[in-house]
């Protein structure tokens, strides 16, 4: 049995490729997606947000949503999409994030992708989303783990604990997109992104509307907020690619 030490495991990881904080300018814009309509709200997936420019984490990574009027609420997102640094996430990847998250009703975190469309204009399969994760109140120990590219999905239960930080880890594979909990994997789908996919990281704050079984916010409940610390994706050396 060969015993490698540590620092020599740390040699074979991937080099870090993207880790700029969600207070960078040049690597993440605030309140912008091609997800949302241009207004800035997605009432069609069960949201009540209302994301813009002005909308965005505080620099230890905290995600608020704040009430605002007509019943919407004002909800922190940032995407890499319309950043000058435009990075964009390739077969292969390895993304990790410390997350924390709280059992207040109506709550939406996620961390999830969003694709370009491809060369004749149609968006890719799945408009290239993959949930690394959702998490919903309603289920407060559960990850929503979901590949819309190539149509794969788990409800991963028993796997967090409200109020307490976990340590996520996506591998995107071509063939297989696995996710991993304080270093224990939880899910393989077995279908991964494809050879060509190519996708922007996206994390944000929903606040749920009621349908799905996703129940809004408590009367009285003003804030809602979570929490993403130390997001870096790795790049294997192989795939020697770019990602303009």
């Amino acid at each position: 049995m060969v015993v490698r030490s540590a620092a020599a495991a740390q040699e074979q990881e991937p080099p870090v490729v993207f880790d700029a904080p969600f207070t960078d300018p040049a690597a993440w814009a605030v309140g912008r997606t091609s997800a949302y309509p241009e207004d800035g709200r997605n009432p069609a997936d069960n949201k009540l947000d209302q994301i813009g420019p002005a909308y965005g984490p505080t620099a230890d990574g905290v995600f608020h949503a704040r009430r605002a009027p007509a019943g919407l609420w004002y909800t922190d997102l940032v995407s890499t999409e319309y950043a000058p640094g435009g990075f964009e996430l390739l077969p292969g990847d390895e993304v990790s994030a410390t997350c924390t998250v709280f059992a207040t009703r109506g709550a939406w975190p996620a961390l999830w992708t969003w694709g370009r469309d491809t060369a004749p204009g149609r968006p890719q399969p799945g408009h290239g989303e993959v949930d690394l994760f959702e998490y919903h109140p309603t289920n407060p120990r559960l990850l929503e783990l979901s590949n819309h590219v190539r149509a794969a999905g788990f409800a991963a239960d028993d796997t967090v604990t409200p109020g307490v930080p976990f340590r996520l880890r996506v591998v995107l594979g071509e063939a297989n997109v696995s996710w991993s909990v304080d270093g224990t994997e939880v899910f393989a789908d077995g279908r991964g992104v494809g050879p060509h996919w190519r996708a922007w990281p996206v994390v944000n704050i929903s606040v749920a509307a009621g349908r799905w079984g996703h129940l809004p916010p408590e009367p009285g409940v003003d804030e809602l907020h979570w929490q993403c610390t130390g997001l870096e994706v790795r790049r294997p050396a192989a795939l020697g690619r770019g990602s303009g």
